[in-house]
């Protein structure tokens, strides 16, 4: 029996309608930029294995790192308890994250990121003794699958399920160029309730929303305004931290610094499960107390995993390396100069690019978007390329390890163009 037979008698996929999916690729090595599956064939990993690998599969550096530490301490409670690596990694990511944040929490992925963030910010107020109930957030954001995170997320597919069991969320309109006036307008009105405990945002790229970008200058005037109305601003970076957008974080292109920042993805390379979310100094005060009813009762049983932390520290060593952002830096500019031989091209409505991300909105005559069904014909197509393009429904894109090649992104580029070649009828 295959590991492809094997799977489906025992495995329950995400995002997948698994009556009407093909089976599974069955992947049993990794490599760089690419992957091997059990036949051998190889792929070009060409949105870094849903945005989290960053320095390429199974680096000898990062894999050297995690056994090491594997060899000294595997895992240890954090609630009483603390070590070297989660301190250590906390220094290092406070010395990159905006200058206002202060403390570090440990959770496990990018939904309990920000599920930590909102908690935080909510009981802020109440803490305060002033409780807030609203939360403002774009249009088509998506925030992650637990209940706060689908909350604050786009009312769509991911969610119908469980809409009614959502707390109800203030969405203003995305600041995408010509929208800008309408989004703070929207935002300004928002506030007038006086009820609005925090303002949560992916910055510059909305990911799942179809990569949807917007300018940093724009930001800074949304999270100003909030900020003169004591809204508490939350950046999540789980996506768009780590080198994705050209700087470290997307923060760092802002004049205005959030209150508290979301990480997870890149943040161990890729290699193993963590989440992290930092805060202001102010907030973490409000927070102490001898009133026992104002802790943070919030925590997991692989908080801080040793581990992973050590995983997270190798990749920051990494990034220390001048060739970690020269890549970025080449990987940018190879997308910038294929966008302009590209954009005009006339089975596309859009096409974007920030950073090592390069997105294509083809055209179509579905309303749909997550669920278009182009999506499984672009699959398909660059399946049988050799490409590992997941493609978010006729939304087109490229976000790869930054390990890859020119010669890797020439060929994804060439075949992104003979793909949309096919559609001309």
């Amino acid at each position: 029996m295959t590991l492809q037979e094997r799977d489906k008698n025992t495995v329950w996929h995400p995002f997948t309608q698994l009556k009407t999916a093909p089976l599974p690729i069955a992947i049993v090595k990794g490599e760089g930029a690419y992957f091997y599956d059990e036949q051998g064939k190889r792929y070009i990993d060409g949105i870094a294995s849903w945005w989290v690998n960053v320095h390429g599969h199974c680096h000898p550096y990062l894999t050297k790192k995690i056994s090491e530490q594997l060899h000294t301490l595997e895992h240890t409670l954090f609630s009483g308890f603390t070590h070297e690596p989660a301190v250590q990694l906390a220094e290092r990511l406070l010395k990159r994250l905006p200058g206002n944040q202060s403390k570090v929490f440990y959770s496990d992925n990018g939904s309990t990121a920000v599920e930590v963030a909102l908690k935080m910010a909510f009981q802020f107020w109440s803490n305060m003794g002033a409780p807030k109930t609203k939360v403002i957030a774009f249009e088509n954001a998506y925030h992650g699958d637990t209940f706060g995170g689908m909350s604050v997320g786009a009312r769509n597919a991911f969610n119908k399920p469980f809409s009614k069991l959502l707390f109800d969320v203030i969405h203003i309109p995305v600041p995408v160029k010509g929208r800008e006036q309408e989004s703070l307008n929207v935002l300004k009105t928002a506030l007038q309730q006086g009820d609005v405990a925090s303002f949560i945002f992916e910055p510059l790229v909305q990911g799942a929303a179809g990569m949807v970008m917007y300018s940093p200058e724009i930001l800074d005037e949304l999270i100003k305004i909030c900020k003169s109305e004591s809204v508490i601003t939350i950046a999540d970076e789980v996506m768009t931290g780590f080198g994705r957008t050209g700087k470290f974080f997307a923060s760092n292109y802002l004049e205005q610094q959030p209150d508290i920042v979301c990480m997870s993805k890149g943040i161990t390379g890729g290699v193993m499960p963590l989440g992290a979310t930092s805060c202001a100094q102010f907030i973490y005060d409000a927070f102490l107390s001898d009133d026992k009813m104002k802790t943070f009762f919030h925590g997991h049983s692989y908080t801080a995993n040793p581990t992973a932390c050590s995983a997270a520290l190798a990749s920051m060593d990494l990034f220390d390396k001048p060739e970690a952002f020269e890549n970025i830096e080449r990987i940018a500019k190879k997308h910038s100069a294929f966008l302009e031989k590209i954009k005009m091209h006339k089975t596309l409505k859009d096409a974007r690019h920030t950073g090592t991300i390069l997105a294509f909105e083809v055209k179509t005559s579905e309303h749909t978007h997550y669920l278009n069904s182009l999506a499984e014909h672009i699959s398909s197509f660059f399946i049988a390329k050799g490409i590992i393009l997941r493609p978010l429904g006729n939304i087109l894109y490229i976000l790869p390890p930054y390990c890859i090649s020119n010669e890797d992104l020439e060929y994804i580029y060439t075949n992104i163009e003979t793909f949309l070649n096919t559609l001309i009828s």
